[in-house]
């Protein structure tokens, strides 16, 4: 039989009550001690006395912060911070997400009609103001010209990037709602973490997923897709929320529900930490490999038999998350029903402007907002569509300037010995190239008799290498002969065949940009599969990236990660200079030039009428016309050159402002004088200027 202790009827009834507690601060009007409204726990905590914030429409000014309580009083209008809060709203709804996927298919539809037409379509069947249908046609049409979809329920489109540091973002646009995206994020994240051995910064929102990606991945683009398995996905969530900040806030709420942890106690409120204590010792109770220390976890974590738990894990999996769409997703993807498309651009597309600035709500981890690796994403305009499509294309130019600069300029037999040292060995071929003075050849020879560089001979090729990487060549190749015999040296032990061929790919890839496996393997004689091995295996350490890199490229490329990233920003900065204002001493000049002032000047009577041209509709006093206008523009101007360009009926002049009355109110206007401003044009051109109803043309002469 269960009978209550003593006191628990009264626990239940101050504690009892589904309502999550947020901790907000009571606000207490002084003097008159009256409850006027709350405030977030971190905006009190991070107050200070004779702060003033506005609550309502009443700024108060701060007096003393106690637990759970702020005492304010009238700071009589002047000047507030504003209060923030925080908490958990719902997700976008199934429904809605479906709408919002059915409406980018729509659009992506209508974009093939051009952009004025999806305008017209969106502002008169969706009834939407002109304006928005402008910008949300401009927006997806720039999103599509960047991405060369628009993701919808059955396109998942992956986009990854570099940063300004050289580190990497992934983007996942996925119309699905933060249920399932936060779900997704959290289990791509745990997997991340398995296969890399590094914990990642991620954060989801209702239309996109960012993973900040480590110096350590590196994979091809379309691999993500196959990461999670509808199969395995909960179990693998289930271990991603329990190291996620998630967990903690849902089991303290439902400790509070169960009783377990009191709100309440003798009349008086529980400080929020102590609940917070007191909750994390009733789950290291409970279940203590949630607070275990990792290194005294094998496996997975056994997640006990106990109705908390449970609760809480149903709580994460099912309100929070939504493990079913999750699975249905994979499922998707699996059938091939959901395509992925992938892309690696230059910088972020349109669409990831959202998720690279998110608020800390969509954070699936425990970094604070001033430490998320995305600040370091350059954040640009919105572009116009044909500016957005440049976006996936790697600049030729930076491509050859970064392998101009990754290959080594040697001048000095030292420098080229450290040449032959990063490069794992030069080609004759490359080995006849010349730098500045002296010549590489000579170099070479002096390195040979110094004992520092031999010159290995194959079968095949013949190749320059220095006495430190000797030992990785000669694993690959015991029979060759070295002209003149030089002892290795090395003294990391044997090599392998397999660990020299990756270490002297790794070297080759630090100097050459973008190349092709077949390049690579080409100088050393060895077989594509062997390359690609060793290549799998710098890829797997995060060292090089593969893709297709150059405009021309048939095949694979790999490329060096710094390199890459290189490239990249060298895009980004050419992109950049093509949108970037000139400055003022620039701008000047130009228009200096334009306007054929000073040396710029002009001379003739056809080079008067194209100044005029230049000047047509602009209204100057008349009488600076040909006393400071004409003659600081053409050479040698004498005022009969205007009267013949007059005469001849090709231009005449115009008042465009109204006149003036004159004084004395008898409705008479004033005559022009030589301050009255005046327009030069074409004559041809007059009936355009009488249409414009803005312009009141009133004289016209010449």
């Amino acid at each position: 039989m269960l009978r209550g202790r003593r006191g628990a009827r009264l626990a239940a009834v101050t504690n009892g009550g589904a309502i999550p507690d947020q901790f907000d601060y009571d606000v207490i009007l002084q003097p008159e001690g009256f409850f006027i409204g709350s405030l977030n726990e971190d905006f009190a905590f991070e107050s200070l006395p004779g702060d003033i914030f506005q609550l309502g429409n009443t700024s108060y000014r701060i007096l003393k912060i106690e637990q759970g309580k702020v005492y304010v009083e009238d700071a009589r209008g002047q000047p507030p911070n504003l209060p923030f809060w925080l908490g958990e709203a719902p997700g976008r709804t199934d429904e809605l997400s479906a709408a919002v996927s059915r409406l980018r298919e729509t659009v992506a539809a209508k974009l093939r009609d051009g952009t004025d037409a999806t305008c017209a379509w969106l502002h008169a069947d969706l009834q939407l103001p002109l304006a928005a249908a402008q910008q949300l046609t401009e927006y997806l049409a720039a999103a599509q010209a960047a991405l060369g979809v628009l993701p919808t329920q059955h396109t998942v489109v992956m986009e990854r990037f570099f940063d300004e540091t050289g580190d990497m973002h992934l983007v996942i646009h996925a119309p699905f709602g933060s249920r399932i995206n936060r779900a997704w994020g959290l289990a791509l994240r745990k997997r991340f973490c398995r296969k890399f051995n590094f914990e990642l910064q991620a954060a989801a929102l209702e239309d996109s997923i960012v993973l900040s990606l480590g110096p350590t991945h590196s994979f091809p683009l379309a691999e993500v897709g196959d990461y999670l398995k509808a199969a395995t996905v909960r179990d693998v969530l289930i271990q991603a929320v329990l190291a996620a900040p998630l967990f903690e806030t849902r089991w303290r709420w439902n400790a509070n529900i169960a009783l377990a942890v009191l709100r309440n106690r003798n009349g008086k409120r529980i400080p929020a930490q102590w609940q917070r204590s007191a909750a994390q010792d009733l789950v290291a109770v409970v279940f203590p490999d949630q607070l275990a220390c990792l290194e005294n976890i094998a496996g997975d974590r056994e997640v006990p038999d106990h109705p908390l738990v449970k609760q809480t894990l149903h709580d994460c999996l099912y309100e929070a998350m939504d493990i079913e769409g999750l699975e249905h997703l994979l499922t998707g993807l699996e059938k091939g029903e959901i395509r992925i498309v992938t892309r690696d651009l230059a910088a972020p597309s349109p669409l990831a402007q959202a998720i690279l600035t998110a608020k800390p709500y969509a954070f699936l981890d425990d970094a604070p907002a001033e430490e998320r690796r995305t600040l370091a994403v350059q954040q640009r305009r919105l572009l116009a569509p044909q500016d957005a499509a440049e976006l996936g294309r790697l600049d030729p130019m930076a491509i050859v300037q970064v392998r101009a600069e990754a290959w080594p300029e040697a001048r000095t037999p030292d420098e080229l010995h450290d040449a032959l040292n990063v490069l794992g060995f030069l080609t004759a071929q490359e080995g006849e190239r010349e730098a500045t003075v002296p010549e590489w050849p000579a170099l070479l020879q002096t390195l040979m008799m110094q004992g520092r560089a031999t010159l290995l001979s194959t079968p095949h090729n013949k190749l320059w290498v220095a006495a430190e990487r000797l030992a990785e060549l000669l694993a690959l190749f015991p029979d060759a002969v070295l002209t003149p015999p030089l002892v290795p040296l090395d003294e990391s032990g044997t090599w392998t065949e397999e660990d020299a061929l990756r270490e002297i790919l790794r070297s080759r890839l630090e100097g050459l940009g973008p190349v092709i496996a077949a390049q690579l393997a080409a100088p050393l004689s060895v077989s594509p599969p062997q390359v690609k091995a060793a290549l799998a295996a710098l890829e797997q350490e995060g060292y090089v990236l593969q893709g297709r890199f150059t405009a021309s490229a048939q095949d694979t490329e790999w490329c060096e990660r710094g390199l890459l990233a290189r490239i990249h920003r060298y895009t980004v900065q050419q992109l950049r200079r093509e949108i970037e204002a000139v400055s003022p001493a620039d701008f000047m000049r130009f228009l200096l030039h334009w306007q054929h002032l000073g040396e710029a000047r002009v001379e003739g009577q056809e080079a008067l009428a194209a100044v005029l041209l230049q000047l047509e509709g602009y209204p100057i006093p008349a009488a600076a016309w040909e006393k400071d206008i004409l003659p600081a523009r053409v050479e040698m101007y004498l005022p009969h050159m205007l009267d013949a360009l007059c005469g001849a009926g090709r231009f005449t002049w115009l008042r465009l402002t109204p006149p003036k009355d004159r004084p004395g109110g008898d409705g008479r206007k004033a005559a022009p004088v030589r301050m009255t401003p005046i327009a030069i044009l074409p004559r041809a051109h007059v009936s355009h200027w009488r249409r414009d109803e803005t312009v009141a043309v009133t004289e016209t002469g010449g």
